[in-house]
């Protein structure tokens, strides 16, 4: 191969994020679009903007959240009227094929206090999020072993 082919393939693959992150096009694909959904639904609180990154069927397993597409919208209403100042800082985002998990510290639900989420997201072929779990705890002021949770 050409150093000048060599190249082109080095630049294309930096380009798509590949080379750089080591996943395929498709991982880096739905990585970028859980992020952006959550961006949109979680922290601007807009459910129109979030919508185009769910499939037509979306499963929940939160058990406090409706099922469905739905029941996201009616999660992002009463993240508006209850807690209009939360927000949602992604620390660690991985991905895994059709899977890409969130590491997420959230504040502005409960006065002074912050809560560490795993969120879990399965992606169809388009790309779109069609099933959903998460565990959610709260974030102590201390630890037993004396390290962050993030």
């Amino acid at each position: 191969m050409t150093s000048m082919m060599k190249g082109c393939l080095m630049a294309l693959l930096l380009v798509t994020g590949a080379a750089q992150a080591g996943h395929s096009p498709q991982e880096a694909r739905n990585k970028q679009n859980v992020l952006e959904f959550y961006r949109q639904g979680l922290n601007n609180k807009d459910f129109a903007a979030a919508r185009p990154f769910l499939g037509e069927q979306y499963k929940q397993h939160n058990p406090n959240a409706k099922d469905g597409v739905a029941g996201f919208r009616q999660f992002v209403e009463l993240l508006k009227t209850r807690y209009p100042n939360s927000h949602s800082e992604i620390k660690q985002a991985f991905v895994d094929g059709d899977f890409v998990i969130l590491h997420v510290e959230v504040s502005g639900r409960e006065a002074g206090k912050t809560a560490a989420i795993v969120d879990i997201f399965r992606l169809d072929s388009a790309g779109k999020i069609v099933e959903h779990w998460d565990v959610t705890q709260p974030v102590p002021e201390k630890t037993a072993s004396g390290n962050s949770m993030f």
